[in-house]
């Protein structure tokens, strides 16, 4: 099989939704309701606040009353608005309130190792073999987002949102990774400057959005590098291209994502506010 580094598109992974039946609508118990039947996801906004954790029904109306909400870029400061919380943009602050949950989005950890499948025919360890801490994330259908090499540890996210997975790897939306690579050598300001202004590769130029010395001495340095593009081993060929080659490699963010102190091999849930500006980026 070969390996690849930070390839996000070329995947030929089942990218089907996984959308729930719609449920019927339940019977309205008195006549002057017809509203119900007519519109039965429309909630409440001041519940729909409460039920994704943002305050209690009573803040959430003081919040509206204050100017703080938005649906569908409109502001909002009368009570007793319905929305459907699906499909209806919802902001707090400007913060954007995702959609109550009907998939899963898992931050993984990927050890040093581990192929970048679900399952692999030769026998290597995969990220379906990562047993996590909650037996309900194991019995999920669950894919990955994007690839990492299989001597690249890190963030990587696996979700069973089929829409989600595929705007995450498309190049069109752009989301930003960040990595963090151990080089051989001194990485001396010229070379840096080199980095930053872009290098051109064998399959043509790459311009990072951030390059930032985390240390450096006379036999190893530590880069920090932010890119949106998800080219084949594109941060090993770029230190390769300027005499640096990478010793040790790790995807430390996506997006707003980051692996902060999520140990080697764990993982967790996407949080509301990650969760939020990730839609954002891809436009959902």
């Amino acid at each position: 099989m070969t390996e690849h580094d930070d390839r996000e598109v070329d995947e030929n992974i089942d990218l089907e939704q996984h959308r729930p039946e719609q449920a019927e609508p339940e019977e309205t118990a008195r006549e002057d309701r017809p509203e119900a039947e007519d519109e039965p996801e429309l909630v409440r906004l001041q519940k729909v606040l409460a039920a994704a954790g943002i305050a209690s029904r009573r803040h959430a109306e003081a919040m509206i009353a204050g100017g703080r909400v938005e649906v569908n870029g409109a502001l909002v400061t009368e009570q007793g608005l319905r929305v459907d919380p699906q499909r209806d943009t919802i902001r707090v602050d400007g913060m954007r309130i995702p959609p109550p949950r009907r998939h899963a989005y898992l931050v993984v950890n990927k050890p040093r190792g581990v192929v970048s499948t679900m399952e692999d025919p030769e026998g290597r360890p995969t990220l379906g073999d990562i047993q996590f801490d909650k037996t309900s994330w194991q019995q999920l259908r669950l894919f990955h987002v994007g690839r990492l090499d299989t001597d690249t540890e890190g963030l990587i996210i696996l979700t069973n949102d089929g829409e989600f997975a595929h705007r995450m790897a498309h190049p069109k939306y752009k989301v930003p990774k960040t990595y963090l690579a151990e080089v051989e050598g001194l990485l001396d300001n010229k070379t840096l400057r080199r980095l930053e202004k872009g290098l051109r590769l064998d399959d043509g130029p790459v311009k990072p959005d951030k390059v930032k010395l985390v240390m450096r001495s006379e036999t190893r340095s530590l880069v920090e590098i932010t890119l949106h593009e998800g080219r084949n081993r594109i941060v090993r060929r770029m230190m390769d291209s300027v005499a640096h080659p990478v010793r040790k490699l790790s995807r430390t963010a996506i997006g707003p994502v980051r692996l902060g102190q999520l140990p080697i091999g764990e993982a967790r849930e996407l949080t509301r506010d990650e969760m939020g500006v990730l839609l954002d980026l891809v436009k959902m």
